[in-house]
């Protein structure tokens, strides 16, 4: 008898093949390593917003973001150009076909202020008195109405005046400075302007905060002046760095400080040379945060930093870089006849803003724009434009919704 034996099993199905690995599954540490390898902070803007998880990683670790910034600096997105006298400041933005995601936040903003609320359609009338980290202060000349606006969020506040007594007690005569912004910080949205006046021999302050929207007055303070001639305008348009603003004296070898912490002032010295040559320089910071002066005569910039010395152990000026730029020509195509000199624009953040000098010379030739990186000398062309009032570079500053839900909500719903 034949015995039957029993069939074979089937054989085990193949194991299943294991699932991709993809972002979402990533650990938010792995996660946030990635998202540094992107080139710039437009870039990390679009790439926040594809998905929550995305969004949420950069918005919970500060630690991110301060090595993000250091990584990758906020980008120039382009130049604003304020014309002298009743009209409304024009935007030139920087075109780079090799970045799209530039191009994107160009166009998703306002950079040509249609946010801003026009008494008369024909004559707007606004004037830039500061532009910093993403805001513009503007002021009317028409109506005398100050806002606060950011192009990039459309988010606009009026400024009320400051008190009548805050021109009180002047001496000869009075005449205001400008405003200026001090930014919210990451954790609040708050922010602060800060608004100066002078008489014939002294300075004033007040501070505007948008929270509680009052002002703060403070004394005059004339420690830090010498008399001035009557009606004499000696003191210049100011900039801020590293929060501190600085004036300079129309006719002394000095700029006047305001610490917008305390908002004590306080006297510095320039290089003797500059006295009375408020159009040669700009005052700015190094990429390292320490303060500079950048000086352009003829074809080459010059570097001045402060500094304590070795030697005697004292703060002053060091020259330590003269920059020769005759080789300009070969981006340009044209001559340094035609160019004629070089004017420095803005000193933001280590670069500097500059341009050639043919609108000066025929209102109706265009200047050839340029941003010079102070650490590597190497520069870029910007764009070619008429020259026209006084020039602000706008840099990107760190969108409010990749910190803040509050402030997503309102970007998301807007």
């Amino acid at each position: 008898m034949v015995s039957r034996q029993a069939p074979k099993p089937p054989p085990p199905p193949p194991p299943a093949e294991p699932a991709p690995t993809t972002l979402f599954a990533l650990g938010e540490d792995l996660l946030l390593e990635i998202l540094l390898l992107l080139p710039s902070l437009p870039s990390l803007v679009r790439a926040a917003f594809a998905c929550r998880t995305f969004l949420h990683a950069v918005r919970s670790s500060p630690a991110f973001r301060r090595r993000f910034r250091a990584l990758h600096p906020p980008p120039l997105l382009g130049l604003y150009f304020d014309p002298d006298g009743a009209a409304i400041p024009a935007f030139a933005p920087l075109r780079r076909r090799s970045d799209p995601d530039l191009r994107a936040a160009v166009r998703r903003a306002d950079f040509f202020l249609t946010g801003l609320l026009d008494d008369d359609d024909h004559i707007p009338g606004w004037v830039i008195d500061d532009c910093h980290d993403g805001y513009l202060i503007l002021d009317n000349c028409t109506t005398g109405k100050v806002v606060a606006y950011n192009p990039l969020t459309q988010a606009l506040d009026l400024i009320p005046p400051p008190p009548v007594e805050f021109y009180d007690g002047f001496r000869g005569f009075y005449d205001f400075l400008d405003y200026h912004i001090i930014s919210p910080e990451e954790d609040d949205g708050v922010f602060r302007v800060i608004y100066a006046c002078y008489d014939e021999s002294r300075v004033r302050a007040a501070v505007f905060s948008s929270d509680t929207r009052a002002w703060q007055v403070f004394p005059w303070s004339e420690a830090v002046t010498t008399p001035q001639s009557a009606d004499q305008h000696w003191l210049t348009i100011g900039e801020m760095v590293n929060g501190f603003i600085y004036w300079i004296y129309a006719e002394e070898a000095s700029m006047l400080m305001l610490n917008t912490t305390t908002l004590q002032f306080s006297k510095m010295d320039l290089p003797p040379y500059l006295k009375g040559q408020t159009h040669m320089f700009m005052v700015g910071k190094t990429k390292d945060g320490g303060l500079c002066i950048v000086v352009a005569i003829g074809f080459k910039l010059y570097v001045w930093l402060r500094k304590i010395c070795d030697d005697d152990r004292v703060e002053k000026w060091v020259n330590i870089q003269a920059i020769g730029l005759e080789n300009i020509v070969e981006q340009t195509g044209g001559t340094l006849e035609e160019h004629g000199r070089l004017k420095v624009v803005a000193v933001v953040d280590g670069f500097v803003y500059f341009s050639t000098f043919e609108t000066f010379r025929d209102g109706q030739v265009p200047c050839w724009f340029f941003s010079l990186d102070l650490e590597t000398s190497v520069f870029d062309i910007l764009f070619q434009r008429r020259s026209d009032g006084h020039i602000h570079p706008y840099i990107m500053p760190w969108p409010p919704s990749l910190i803040r839900d509050k402030a997503c909500l309102q970007v998301e719903g807007a």
